[in-house]
């Protein structure tokens, strides 16, 4: 399936997103711990710009340590970059194919979804998935080894409130709707009161 269509619309409906915080609302902490709506927003534009050198640099600084490389590339980028220059670069590249190296095109998907949220959620702004876009995403981000979702899940049933979509077995039940249940494979803190079980 071409996932791409997808990829664009939503990199160009969190352009549009972006444009809309204040100064302010840039330095204010991520759902990425650490990491500052800028320093979100710098990481998502070195998709379409990181080259396999670029990685095997960063991870000889990073000392093979994935989660600092990412952090040290995103840092030095918001550092380089004003708001505006990122959210122009991130609007300019939104319907490229180029991927980071080892990404797949749903990772690119949910790149754009789950940081859409990273930065929407502390500044308390809504931000809707699209359920078809949530359940591609969240589907992928079940079977890959990259997000630790099969351990993190073990034993345990999703079932979206939401959507007709469930998956795992177990004793143990996570209900929510599908954009919630997505943060919380990656790692994330659901929005409260969204997440049961």
């Amino acid at each position: 399936m071409d996932y791409y269509p997808w990829i664009e619309a939503e990199r160009l409906d969190l352009a549009d997103f972006l444009d809309t915080l204040t100064e302010p609302d840039w330095a204010v902490t991520s759902l990425c711990p650490a990491w500052t709506v800028h320093q979100v927003v710098a990481h998502l534009t070195l998709s379409t710009r990181t080259t396999l050198p670029d990685v095997l640099r960063g991870a000889i600084r990073a000392r093979g340590d994935w989660e600092r490389m990412e952090a040290d590339a995103a840092t030095e980028r918001a550092a380089r970059f004003t708001p505006a220059e990122l959210i122009a670069q991130f609007r300019e590249t939104a319907g490229s194919t180029r991927r980071s190296p080892g990404a797949k095109p749903l990772d690119t998907l949910n790149d754009a979804l789950v940081h859409g949220q990273d930065i929407a959620v502390p500044l308390g702004r809504e931000r809707t998935m699209p359920l078809d876009l949530a359940e591609a995403a969240l589907g992928h981000v079940l079977k890959s080894p990259f997000y630790g979702a099969r351990k993190r899940f073990r034993g345990t049933r999703l079932i979206a409130t939401d959507a007709d979509w469930s998956a795992g077995q177990g004793a143990k039940e996570l209900r929510g709707p599908l954009q919630d249940l997505l943060l919380v494979a990656t790692g994330r803190e659901a929005r409260a009161g969204h997440i049961v079980g």
